[in-house]
């Protein structure tokens, strides 16, 4: 009896898995709304506090937000197409650079030519890729869009719940279930509202340093740096190695490319180590193979933008098993 109810919790997931993959154009916005909708839950408060109309309130935060990702994705998809543009004149500086570097590295003894395999790579290849990957702007305003109403009921929605739980249950039981779900809001809210804020923080100091520079797409560098703060660790490698390679392209020689290297990593390092955890007040404590894990699976299962959710869902998940006596065997083993 044991082994069938394996057997089918396997088959359920497994299901789940593939029905969440199928319907990732309806999901993905609906946990993109859920997610924003915590993180932006304090300046309805806010607004709210100061005799704001909650009609007012939810209009003007939508609207704003609307605005943000628009620009957003209007200036990834500019910047991708000209990026393409420009890529065919990066290969003669290139070239030119590899050769440098192959002049400095190359070993006679060890016959190995470091830096062919990377000469016979054709920049003018990249270009297709990357509007392929980029995909049509259309796309992005109607996800948009989705995300923007999915927002709208759920922010109409918030503080009704305790009302249903009063009616639902006795008035100990109510109590109870309304403090613990007050608790896990506010402990939520905090923690998307402040990797949020860092995550700001990181990507006007990163355009700010490439344009002190004076490299290129440095706005664009700097909302990929705010996107890729949600992924911890891998992130940070990711959003220091892009423009790091940039700047190769663009100077042509290894000394800018290397200050450049060191300023970001500066960056990174001390707002990921030193002012998130004292803005947090604790660390979530997350295990790195689990991070990794979840990563993975989330990117298989919806791109790029399960990337982005990833860590989120997961740290809202230890949230919720922190303050559940039956589930916190859950949280230890998530640290």
């Amino acid at each position: 009896m044991k082994l069938v109810r394996i057997g089918v919790g396997i088959i359920v997931v497994f299901l789940l898995g593939v029905v969440m993959k199928m319907a990732r154009s309806v999901l993905v916005p609906f946990f993109l709304a859920v997610l924003l909708s915590f993180a932006l839950t304090p300046a309805l408060d806010f607004l709210s506090r100061h005799k704001v109309p909650r009609v007012v309130a939810i209009t003007v935060i939508l609207i704003l937000t609307f605005a943000a990702f628009y620009f957003i994705g209007l200036l990834v998809y500019s910047s991708g197409k000209s990026l393409v543009a420009e890529l065919p004149s990066y290969g003669d500086v290139v070239k030119s650079f590899l050769n440098e570097v192959d002049r400095i590295f190359h070993s006679e003894k060890l016959n190995v030519d470091i830096t062919a395999w990377l000469k016979g790579l054709n920049l003018e290849k990249l270009g297709p890729f990357i509007l392929s990957s980029l995909g049509p702007f259309l796309s992005f305003v109607t996800g948009l869009l989705l995300v923007i109403v999915f927002m709208i009921f759920i922010l109409a929605g918030r503080g009704r719940m305790e009302k249903k739980i009063i009616r639902a249950f006795s008035p100990d039981e109510a109590a109870r279930i309304s403090g613990l779900v007050l608790r896990v809001d506010k402990q939520i809210q905090r923690y998307l509202a402040f990797k949020s804020l860092v995550g700001l923080i990181i990507g006007t100091l990163v355009t700010v340093v490439l344009a002190l520079f004076g490299l290129p797409f440095a706005v664009l560098f700097g909302v990929l740096a705010f996107l890729l703060n949600y992924i911890p660790n891998l992130g940070a490698v990711i959003a220091t190695a892009l423009p790091v390679i940039m700047a190769l392209f663009f100077f042509g020689r290894l000394a800018p490319a290397l200050w450049v290297l060191l300023v970001l990593m500066i960056v990174h390092l001390v707002m990921g180590d030193v002012v998130e955890p004292r803005l947090q007040g604790m660390g979530l404590g997350l295990s790195p193979l689990l991070v990794l894990f979840s990563l993975f699976f989330w990117a298989w299962l919806w791109g790029i933008p399960g990337m982005i959710v990833a860590v989120p869902i997961l740290a809202i998940a230890k949230i919720i098993f922190s303050n559940l006596t039956s589930l916190q065997f859950l949280e230890a083993l998530m640290e």
